[in-house]
């Protein structure tokens, strides 16, 4: 349950100084009205913007449609998801040899961590002279923590820097603050749009437990992040589905950057499965129409993981999928896949897209050995 007062304060605070947002400007955001995004766009009316809708698919006919609709309305602030962009590219989509764009200022991302290769490809293929900013925050602060600054240069694979008036930190396991080190993004006081409290939870236990278990008095969200020397973040996914073979803390995105480098490879999801006392990483991938996995085909994947991480990020098993369980906002959800193979139940599948999916989950004979 949020509160409007504080949620309207913080996203005019993130649409007028974080994104630039003007009232002459057209702002779009590719979401569904089940995502936190759908609020963001709605409040750019408080900015006096005009808000571009758009209700449909954003591959049909040939990938162009959004920017299609860029054009022709005149698009200055673009936002659309990780997931997105990567798929474009992959689709060969380079609206800046079809498309003018010319009202086209910020691109925004979000929804899952933003690859250093898809930063490439926007300033390359899309355009060179627009702010591409990757934000991140979440349903639960229907807000950011982390997001763009129209003052500071943009860095490749980096969210360029903390929210005004929000004071996140990275805390290490001990929960001491530290910089250009993984931890666990918290945020140390109070901001104006916490959730006022979960339906069904009188006495407030499970909002507690939800994220101030950890560190007393301290939100601690999920996210397996990293404050760099620039005061940037770089964000490797969520911190309860980060890895963990041999003792070594893996971020799932740190392998999905290198995946989904593979031209067969449309999507993928790594996962940890106990394993003879330890836990090992089983990755799985959803092919291109016509494409097996074969051995050569797992042979390349393996190297493009070898060779640009560590041998650790390489997973013990690869193993072809017919489709990825992902929630009604488009994220992929390693949780309920790591609860599937483990045999246990998924919580909440309410919240899923396509529930369906888990069942090419089960049971896998190739996870028995």
């Amino acid at each position: 349950m949020h509160g409007a007062g504080g949620t309207l304060i913080q996203h005019l605070k993130e649409l007028v100084l974080h994104t630039d947002l003007k009232r002459e400007d057209r702002l779009f955001y590719y979401t569904t009205c089940g995502w936190m995004m759908w609020n963001w766009l709605v409040s750019g009316l408080a900015v006096g913007a005009t808000l571009v809708l758009y209700d449909g698919s954003p591959s049909h006919p040939d990938g162009n449609a959004l920017w299609d609709l860029a054009d022709e309305v005149g698009i200055s602030v673009f936002g659309t998801s990780a997931k997105w962009i990567s798929a474009t590219e992959k689709a060969g989509v380079k609206p800046r040899e079809t498309h003018k764009l010319l009202q086209l200022k910020t691109i925004l991302s979000t929804g899952s961590p933003l690859a250093p290769e898809s930063y490439d490809y926007v300033y390359r293929d899309v355009k060179d002279r627009v702010l591409l900013a990757s934000i991140s925050g979440g349903t639960d602060i229907v807000s950011c923590f982390a997001l763009g600054n129209p003052l500071l240069p943009v860095y490749r694979g980096e969210l360029q820097c903390r929210g005004l008036g929000m004071k996140v930190e990275i805390l290490d396991e001990a929960g001491n603050s530290v910089r250009e080190e993984k931890g666990e993004l918290a945020c140390t006081a109070p901001f104006p749009s916490m959730p006022v409290f979960f339906w069904n939870d009188a006495d407030g236990e499970k909002y507690r437990k939800a994220y101030f278990s950890r560190v007393p008095n301290v939100w601690c969200h999920g996210d397996h992040a990293l404050l760099t020397e620039h005061e940037g973040l770089v964000i490797y996914g969520r911190s309860d589905a980060t890895l963990n073979p041999g003792g070594v803390r893996i971020g799932t995105a740190e392998i999905y950057r290198q995946v989904e480098q593979v031209p067969e490879v449309l999507e993928s999801i790594a996962v940890g499965q106990h394993w003879q006392g330890d836990e090992r990483v089983i990755l799985f991938v959803r092919l291109r129409e016509g494409a097996t996995l074969d051995d050569a085909l797992r042979t390349r994947i393996t190297k493009q993981i070898r060779d640009n991480t560590t041998p650790r990020h390489v997973p013990a098993k690869i193993i072809q999928i017919a489709d990825i369980p992902r929630t009604i906002s488009g994220k992929i959800t390693e949780i309920a896949v790591r609860d599937t193979i483990h045999g246990l139940p998924v919580k909440n599948t309410d919240a899923l897209a396509n529930p369906q999916a888990l069942a090419f989950y089960r049971a896998l004979p190739e996870l028995e050995a």
